[in-house]
């Protein structure tokens, strides 16, 4: 299948590296809105092409990645590539996800084509085993803790203080809340008593840092409401410590079973990832495996990772997967 990725930040890198692990794969380009000579793919031969003339390649991609932010891109960009073309997204603004998907799923069914919306590993693959949880102990409390890793947005905010040169912010579970859901006492926890967050800060000179440690830790809707600690670095150390993207987090449920709820069960789903964006590329391959299976079947307008039946994520045929999954 011919993959097209629109958009090439970190995530579209990540997701050129998926496909040339994807037998099945093909990369047929790479669409941006910037001047196409600043592009610099990994592979060999790639092409790389204007958004602008995105339509002109309508019938010859099977699948388009779309590798944009939540905030301002994907709203846009996934209706109106959805119209023509089969799409994926990672839009994760969960809040606003039944709107975007009304949105994709009339543009999708405009143009008889699939689009998988919010496919990453939250919302992603850690909405799928909160469904499974759910389904399977009913009787149960859900908890999702998300780090250590680093949090592109929260970092992003740091970055916008005056005076701020540079910054990375880690999410990291607080470890007696984990230990205490993990022993099935379904305690109730606030957000301060899930999380902490630790910030490395480089100060541009002359910056009083005073102010800035006071503007980040009684930020409203990033920090007001966890207990953080901030360190000023310099920034050779912030680039030899802290230039990864790394993150990962925990979905727990923990459930009662029995005639009087007499026995405990704990399932525990665990991601530890040297690359964000790496791996939400890997998981946005191979949803548009399943895009493309769909499409071959008929199938039309906007699914989520729930409505995706996990043998059209494989590669393998179904013969093969019971012999050797199963």
């Amino acid at each position: 299948m011919k993959i097209a990725i629109y958009g090439y930040g970190n995530l579209g890198k990540g997701v050129e590296c998926a496909v040339m692990q994807n037998a099945d794969m093909e990369l047929f380009g790479i669409f941006t809105r910037r001047p196409v000579e600043d592009i610099k793919p990994v592979g060999e031969n790639v092409k790389v092409y204007p958004a602008k003339d995105v339509l002109l390649y309508k019938n010859e991609i099977d699948v388009m990645i779309i590798c944009g932010g939540s905030a301002t891109d994907l709203p846009v960009m996934t209706p109106a590539l959805a119209e023509n073309f089969n799409v994926i997204d990672s839009f994760d603004t969960h809040a606003k996800i039944p709107e975007h998907f009304a949105n994709v799923d009339a543009a999708a069914k405009k143009g008889s084509n699939i689009a998988i919306i919010s496919v990453g590993w939250d919302p992603g693959m850690f909405s799928l085993n909160r469904l499974y949880a759910n389904a399977i102990l009913p009787c149960g409390v859900d908890y999702t803790f998300w780090g250590k890793g680093v949090s592109q947005g929260h970092s992003d905010a740091i970055r916008r203080i005056e005076g701020v040169e540079d910054a990375r912010q880690y999410t990291i579970p607080v470890p007696t809340a984990l230990d205490a859901v993990r022993r099935g006492e379904n305690p109730v926890l606030s957000a301060r008593e899930k999380h902490t967050r630790e910030c490395f800060v480089v100060a541009k000179e002359g910056a009083d840092k005073a102010r800035i440690e006071n503007e980040i830790k009684t930020m409203p809707n990033y920090f007001a409401d966890y207990d953080t600690t901030v360190h000023f670095i310099s920034k050779e150390e912030l680039m030899k410590h802290h230039s990864g993207i790394p993150h990962g987090g925990l979905v727990i449920r923990s459930g009662k079973t029995g005639q009087n709820n007499e026995n405990s069960h704990i399932i525990e789903y665990s991601l530890k990832l040297d690359s964000n964006p790496e791996f939400t590329a890997s998981v946005l391959a191979a949803y548009a495996r399943a895009a493309f299976k769909m499409k071959n079947r008929g199938e039309t307008g906007c699914k989520t990772v729930f409505d995706i039946a996990p043998a059209d994520l494989s590669a393998l045929s179904a013969e093969e997967i019971r012999a050797h999954m199963l």
